[in-house]
């Protein structure tokens, strides 16, 4: 989001700068919704609430998604480097892969998802 005023493009820059402050904005929103949801997530692993434990992942994971859009990111961006680290892991033979499976199993159901 490129700021650029001339002179006599008033309103372009009113409206650049109203962009550029609501975008600031959402940002710092979607900050806080992340530490809710990890907030969230702790009480409900507490509480032993699979429903909010559930709610709260996935609020999670729709925050940074939408949070690596106000970045600039592309939601594809975001896909394919969950893609590279769970390859990664793999290949580094990370201990959650080698006591349960995780990240091949992560790494199938990532590709079906895709079909």
């Amino acid at each position: 989001m490129a700021y650029s005023g001339s002179i006599g493009s008033a309103d372009k820059d009113v409206i650049s700068r109203a962009d550029i402050a609501r975008n600031i904005k959402s940002i710092e929103w979607l900050k806080t919704e992340l530490i809710t949801g990890v907030s969230s997530l702790f009480k409900g692993m507490l509480k032993n609430n699979n429903e909010l434990i559930a709610d709260s992942l996935a609020n999670i994971v729709v925050g940074c998604y939408l949070l690596a859009k106000r970045l600039g990111l592309p939601y594809g961006a975001l896909d394919e480097k969950i893609g590279i680290k769970v390859k990664a892991n793999l290949e580094q033979g990370h201990e959650l892969e080698t006591w349960y499976g995780d990240f091949s199993l992560l790494k199938r159901y990532l590709a079906g998802r895709k079909t």
